[in-house]
């Protein structure tokens, strides 16, 4: 370091935050960044730590903004919805029913209420990341190592690292000893990445930054020295904040699809109504208060009360669904927005993968020729079995090499419950695990080979190596490490194995060297020039983070679906490429890296995404940039991620979605679905049920809107024709009250349609009336009014007298909603089936309910009173039923034909 660099004065670039790009201090030397910071050896006075604090601020990031609370509540009521509902409750409380009005307003509260509790998740991400900043650093002032809060760190700061700190600034290692930091919430690696003094590459990735430590991160494994060069927002912790902070949070398809809805029909609504006004009055004669009873008739009956308490009980249920398929729904509209997906960005770490290397195969050298013995099973369990071309048992053929890997190794495998995990680096417990397959015991083993010195894996020289006595008093030095770097070492000329290092490499297994050296007597400590040359190349392991069954299976499920699956990862090309061919992503995945993302404008990108479905080495402005391109064409996108580098991204998503597992809490906060056991398998389960979802809202909707519109068009008829109403205000209210609490509640608890992953995902902009839902709604509509009418006269016809009529009207109307219902319960296939008959618990239960409700409409006294009914005979009964029956036969032939036509589309119905 410069000792010369005294003051700062004489450094003005200095006061100009940051000093240097962030991205360049990787690429500077050490001693350049000392001298640009104006710090010596003896690390910062007390005096200059205060001034750069006074000048910088603490080290921390900033508390996100936030609003009043009273403010969030009440925004929660600004959306066409709420008023519409408002008006519902207008209109029910302008014919006395003053608890019909009361349940609307409540759910306007409790809507309220959820989004209110719900508001805030960017604040609750930026807190969640504050928190990884660590709490206490250990750092050199005036020549003393002193502990300091971490808030109180300045650029110029020697801080000292030890393995289990946590980085508490973005720092320029200056000495690094067998040092492994623990990047994942920063790059998704899940091996710890080695890290040395030397400058790394302008311009490097940042996982390929070895010469920094990074906010956030944990030290895995030796210690270092570094000089703070970034600290509180200007880290790339903070950066991520920023990005956080810069997103704005996007409607789900459902919500702007109902709020769309609602503006257009509440328009619809007090213009009709007007319209009808003015017309009772002015062309019918009639009286200024039977022209209000009517339109009241006429919003008590367009107004779909329940609707919105429906949907939200609706999607309550699939949050339950979900939550057995191990997905934790934190934002409700998330359920919804989960079957609308079309593109799934992924992170391949034990996600798509196990997140357990495997020892996939040996490499050895035999007769001048290079053999492969290939090993079976998957991550850590010691189950599988070592099989090659040759002649013989190939481990006995590989018995040096299987010893080297478990004697120059540090892991250990314990079975929890029938669960292996290791204890320690994971490429060295899958070394003792491919030992256990070929018959070695590692407690036999270790014992006979007693481990006298060791040489710590650094980054200067990249391998390791340990010093061992024999059972026969014999001496021996086993090495491990990067193939080059233990090749170097090695009598074995390199031209041998670099095709075979290339061809492991290119099938993105990650690659070690193993070398043996063989001594008379062991010294009396292991040093670098013993190991430095002399020894014997053994051969090479190549590893494998194996792709996990169920998630081939789901990501097939998913391209037959119509839903792209992308993988976004910070892991490196030729690895994340083989991962995709074994996955099945696409037949040639398409490889692209960060690097060539950020150079790629916006618009080039938005192409790029389309056909690439492997994004390598990416940034978190990388992931950021891929959403939004696939967002542009209208694809509905949800992203996977578990570090604080995909907080920004999971939060861009129309659904994030973070690993409950191994998920950082940032992660956690961003997102709207947590996945209890981080499996790729869980997100396509969850879609299956958002899909189901929306099914259920869909055909809620594709029979309450008709229902009503049938009473609608009865109240309009009656107007237009000058003829008496077949149903009072009141009578229309219950009709409304008894159905929607019973029947169109039943709809949300259907199960999934068979076939329902073989359709294409909806068109993002779909609104919520496709157009069968609007023939459905128009015929169904005209087909009650009809009924209703023909019903009416034929009592009246009779000499049944108007109460008789309305009562059998009333009754009518809802026999044909109950069968319609049986024929909604089924979109896409035939209705009348023995599945359709027998129903579900929850309709069956809502039918004895309805029934029940009918019958005390009809015979209770005081309902005749409260509604002005009479009493039906059994024969007028049976023809009710029968109109129902008639009712049902003319829509699933309908249903039939529209199919067999092909005027609908699967998607479109």
């Amino acid at each position: 370091m410069n000792d010369a660099a005294a003051t700062p004065a004489a450094h003005p670039a200095y006061d100009t935050a940051p000093v240097v790009p962030a991205a360049e201090w990787h690429a500077l030397t050490h001693e350049e960044v000392a001298g640009r910071l104006a710090v010596a050896a003896s690390g910062l006075s007390v005096e200059e730590a205060a001034a750069r604090l006074a000048r910088h601020g603490p080290n921390a990031l900033p508390e996100p903004p936030g609003r009043h609370p009273l403010l969030r509540f009440f925004t929660q009521f600004n959306s066409a919805l709420i008023y519409f509902l408002l008006a519902g409750a207008a209109a029910a409380l302008a014919l006395g029913h003053h608890i019909d009005a009361g349940v609307i307003l409540a759910v306007v509260l409790i809507n309220a209420a959820v989004g209110f509790v719900q508001e805030g998740k960017a604040e609750q991400a930026l807190r969640a990341i504050r928190s990884m900043i660590a709490p206490h650093a250990s750092v050199m002032r005036a020549s003393r190592r002193v502990s300091v809060h971490a808030h109180q760190l300045v650029p110029g700061d020697i801080v000292l690292l030890e393995a289990g700190d946590r980085v508490p600034a973005d720092t320029r290692l200056i000495r690094a000893r067998g040092m492994l930091i623990d990047e994942a919430i920063l790059t998704g690696e899940s091996v710890a990445a080695a890290k040395r003094e030397e400058p790394a590459a302008s311009g490097a990735p940042l996982g390929d930054r070895h010469s920094m430590a990074f906010s956030g991160t944990t030290v895995a494994a030796g210690q270092g020295t570094g000089i703070v060069v970034s600290t509180g927002p200007h880290t790339e912790i903070g950066r991520i904040g920023r990005l956080i902070a810069e997103v704005e949070p996007l409607a789900t398809p459902l919500l702007r699809q109902v709020d769309a809805f609602a503006r257009r029909f509440t328009w619809l609504a007090i213009g009709g109504a007007a319209a009808l006004f003015l017309f009772a009055v002015g062309v019918r004669d009639y009286g200024w208060t039977d022209a209000l009873i009517a339109v009241v008739a006429l919003a008590v009956g367009v107004v779909p009360e329940g609707l919105p308490a429906v949907i939200t009980i609706t999607l309550a249920i699939g949050v339950r669904r979900m939550a057995a398929r191990n997905a934790v729904i934190r934002r409700l509209p998330a359920v919804e927005t989960l079957g609308a997906t079309s593109v799934i960005c992924s992170d391949k770490t034990g996600t798509l993968t196990r997140n357990e290397m495997t020892a996939r195969r040996l490499i050895l050298a035999r007769g001048g020729d290079i053999v492969e013995i290939e090993v079976s099973g998957t991550g850590y369990a010691p189950e599988g079995e070592l099989a090659w071309q040759g002649a013989g048992d190939p481990a006995i053929e590989a018995d040096e090499l299987l010893r080297c890997g478990l004697l120059c190794n540090d892991a250990h495998l314990h079975n929890e419950k029938g669960i292996w995990r290791v204890e320690g680096d994971p490429m060295e417990g899958a070394l003792v695990s491919l030992a256990v397959k070929a018959g070695l015991s590692p407690a036999v083993e270790r014992g006979s080979w007693g481990r006298l010195d060791e040489i710590p894996f650094d980054a200067a020289y990249r391998f390791m190596a340990s010093l061992h006595r024999g059972p026969q008093g014999e001496a021996a030095i086993f090495v491990k490490g990067a193939p080059e770097d233990v090749l170097a070492i090695c009598y074995e000329p390199g031209g041998l194995w670099e095709a075979a290092i290339a061809r492991a490499a290119a099938q993105g297994e990650r690659l070690l060297g193993f070398a043996a050296k063989r001594l008379d007597a062991p010294p009396a400590r292991l040093d670098f020039p013993d190991v430095s040359e002399g020894c014997d190349f053994l051969g090479l392991i190549g590893f494998i983070d194996p792709p996990r069954p169920e998630a081939v299976a789901a990501i097939a499920e998913c391209r037959s679906a119509g839903i792209a699956v992308t993988m976004i990862t910070g892991d490196h090309a030729a690895t994340a490429g083989a991962i995709a061919r074994q996955l099945g992503l696409a037949d040639d995945p398409v490889v692209v890296t960060g690097a060539q993302v950020d150079a790629a404008s916006d618009a080039d990108l938005v192409g790029i995404a389309a056909r690439t479905a492997v994004f390598a080495r990416t940034s978190p402005e990388n992931k950021l940039r891929i959403v939004r391109a696939l967002q542009s064409t209208g694809a509905v996108v949800a992203m996977t991620g578990d570090g604080v580098n995909d907080a920004p991204s999971l939060r861009q998503a129309d659904v994030g979605i973070a690993m409950g597992r191994k998920g950082t809490e940032a992660a956690k906060q961003a997102a709207e679905v947590v996945l209890l056991d981080d499996n790729f398998a869980s997100i396509v389960a969850a879609v299956k049920e958002g899909r189901t979802v929306y099914d259920n809202i869909r055909k809620m909707i594709a029979w309450t809107l008709p229902t009503n519109g049938g009473e609608v068009l009865a109240v309009i008829a009656a107007i237009l024709l000058g003829i008496t109403m077949p149903m009072s205000p009141a009578q229309i209210l219950w009709i409304n009250l008894i159905l929607s609490a019973t029947l169109g509640l039943a709809l949300a608890f259907e199960p999934t349609e068979p076939g329902i992953m073989a359709r294409p995902p909806r068109p993002s902009r779909t609104g919520l009336l496709t157009r069968f839902m609007l023939w459905r709604v128009v015929l169904v509509s005209l087909l009650f009014t009809l009924v209703a009418f023909a019903m009416f006269a034929l009592s009246l016809w009779r000499g049944q007298g108007l109460e008789m009529a309305r009562t059998i009207v009333v009754n009518t109307l809802v026999v044909m909603e109950i069968f319609y219902l049986f024929n909604v319960r089924f979109l896409h296939m035939n209705s009348i089936t023995w599945r359709g008959a027998l129903g579900t618990p929850a309709v069956l239960v809502a039918l004895v309910a309805v029934v029940a409700g009918q019958f005390a409409f009809t015979y209770l006294p005081v309902m005749q009173a409260i509604f002005d009914t009479r009493p039906i005979a059994f024969l007028d009964g049976v023809m009710i039923v029968a109109v129902g029956v008639g009712l049902m036969v003319v829509l699933e032939l309908e249903k039939a034909l529209l199919r067999r036509l092909g005027v609908f589309t699967a998607a479109q119905m």
